[in-house]
């Protein structure tokens, strides 16, 4: 009987030493760098309940340093950041790889209808692609808010990365909806304008370096989704699959610690079924991979699109 509860009992030590390490991980990275040098954005004056969404809480003073520190952070490296992976050059757009698998037979799971959490967040970031090859801010932001409740329950290991992306995402709404609301339309007005106004010369101030930060977060969320949906039966798992899209989108822009506290937090990646069931409640295995992979398709247009837009404007490289 002692034999068969050591595995039992070794993986509750993992998965509460997890957390563990990496908070002290981020304590020692505190403690050898100011806080300075990482900035936040700052606090929306005179917010409103129409500036500021609904149900958005944001952390205390004493944690708003995290987010930048933790593996998921969508943050750059930064002025003066070391050991981190150097940028090679970008490519224009992802070669298209997603694609709904079929289902042939079955009905639309309700997770892709009006009321379901991947069918709102695929139909906002559809409609963020409007006809004259743009990306409207409004509706990318409203996908993103959709992005964020999906990845809210992948574990409390998250919660510093989700945060960092609901500042950023409200940064944004801010001025979608402030008094420069006309410059903020879509992503290529709001570039042409920043730039105009001098604004992209001021680093941690511009619109434009915020929606690259998500940008580069939205591929990870893509290529993440995309191989949980298309993985074999028996081969790597959810959180390795994730975590090698983390190497590939992210892991370039983060310095050596960051990363190795994100292959540490990986380790306590949800698995590939439960991954499915938060996207799909109550849907059989074959047409939530389906729902998933379709939703990947879209973020993968989207991401494509934008790249796309940056590239044009030279901002790929702003932060």
């Amino acid at each position: 009987m002692g034999i068969t509860l050591l595995p039992v009992a070794r993986g509750r030590c993992v998965r509460h030493t997890i957390p563990l390490v990496i908070f002290v991980l981020l304590l020692l990275y505190l403690s050898t760098r100011s806080l300075r040098e990482w900035p936040l954005p700052p606090p929306v004056e005179g917010g409103t309940q129409k500036s500021r969404p609904s149900g958005l809480k944001f952390p205390p003073p004493a944690l708003r340093a995290l987010p930048r520190l933790f593996p998921g952070t969508l943050s750059g490296c930064g002025s003066g950041a070391q050991s981190c992976i150097p940028e090679g050059p970008l490519p224009f757009q992802v070669q298209q790889e997603s694609g709904p698998l079929e289902a042939p037979g079955r009905e639309q799971p309700q997770c892709l209808g009006p009321h379901g959490l991947l069918g709102r967040m695929a139909g906002q970031f559809r409609a963020s692609l409007n006809k004259e090859g743009d990306v409207v801010l409004s509706q990318y932001l409203a996908g993103w808010r959709e992005l964020v409740k999906f990845l809210i329950p992948l574990g409390s290991i998250f919660t510093f990365a989700t945060r960092e992306a609901s500042a950023k995402i409200t940064d944004l709404e801010v001025r979608v909806h402030g008094p420069e609301a006309a410059h903020y339309r879509t992503l290529a007005a709001m570039a042409a304008w920043e730039r105009r106004a001098g604004v992209l010369e001021r680093p941690g101030t511009s619109g434009s370096g915020t929606i690259l930060l998500l940008h580069r977060a939205l591929r990870w969320s893509q290529l993440c989704l995309h191989r949980v949906a298309t993985g074999t039966v028996g081969g790597p798992d959810a959180g390795v699959q994730c975590s090698d899209a983390y190497r590939t989108a992210l892991a370039p822009h983060h310095p050596w610690l960051i990363r190795q506290a994100a292959r540490l937090a990986f380790l306590a990646f949800p698995g590939r079924g439960r991954l499915l069931e938060l996207a799909c409640p109550g849907t059989r295995e074959a047409d939530a991979r389906a729902a998933v992979a379709g939703v990947a398709n879209t973020l993968e247009d989207v991401y494509n699109r934008t790249q796309g837009l940056l590239a044009e404007r030279g901002l790929l490289h702003l932060v």
